[in-house]
């Protein structure tokens, strides 16, 4: 799924939410961030489960289903990036060049830059 079309699920979710419930959510953040987003899914199930707010149900499974994929991306990425320069910088510390695997450039690839 694109991720236009994640914030634009995410976007339509926090409108629902906003409207419904009164809570505010971070769209972006949302849209970017599974772990964010599962719990914006049970907050909605939750409220439209106690309130009777049907069309929260639809779109938590919408957005669900939008991360899904992503959540086990970030899984393995996580464990990769960070653990690598780490390991880059044991190896710098003794003395030992860091492995070229172009994960230790990535990590730090947008730090004070633009993308």
């Amino acid at each position: 799924m694109l991720p236009s079309e994640r914030i634009g699920i995410a976007a339509h979710m926090h409108v629902l939410l906003r409207r419904k419930t009164g809570r505010v959510t971070d769209t972006q953040w949302m849209a970017d961030n599974a772990e964010y987003a599962r719990e914006i899914v049970r907050i909605a199930r939750l409220s439209a489960k106690e309130d009777g707010h049907t069309e929260l149900i639809e779109w938590a499974d919408k957005l669900e289903l939008a991360m899904a994929p992503q959540a086990e991306q970030a899984a393995l990425a996580g464990r990769s990036v960070s653990v690598t320069p780490s390991l880059g910088k044991l190896l710098a510390s003794v003395g030992s060049p860091a492995p070229d695997n172009g994960l230790i450039g990535q990590a730090s690839r947008y730090v004070r830059g633009l993308r």
